[in-house]
């Protein structure tokens, strides 16, 4: 298609991926950051730490998990370093399918 247009057509295709190459997002992180875990921490802390320590994640993607957990947490009254614990764990289980993903995708190129 490209070389059965004229010279301002094809100019106007490079001007139109080179616009679109710019709204592309740039590269996700892809290793976590390493933000230890305080003594004492409040599961909300908590989820703001993980967040940001893993912010390849997709958060809606997560949304549903830890808003259970921390109900559990403030309606049931289940320990805040239990709750942690099995935060961190579900972040790194994210991560590891996010690894996972992308591992994939880079063999499939």
């Amino acid at each position: 298609m490209f070389e059965l247009t004229d010279d301002a057509g094809r100019e106007m295709l490079l001007e139109y991926a080179e616009f679109l190459a710019q709204r592309r997002p740039r590269p996700v992180e892809r290793t976590p950051q390493e933000i230890p875990r305080p003594e004492k921490e409040t599961v909300v802390a908590a989820i703001r730490r993980l967040t940001e320590t893993f912010p390849m994640l997709d958060r809606a993607q997560l949304l549903s998990e830890t808003s259970g957990l921390l109900a559990q947490h403030i309606v049931h009254g289940r320990e805040a370093r239990e709750v942690i614990d099995e935060l961190e764990l579900m972040f790194r289980r994210y991560f590891e399918a996010f690894e996972a993903k992308i591992k994939a995708a880079d063999e499939k190129e």
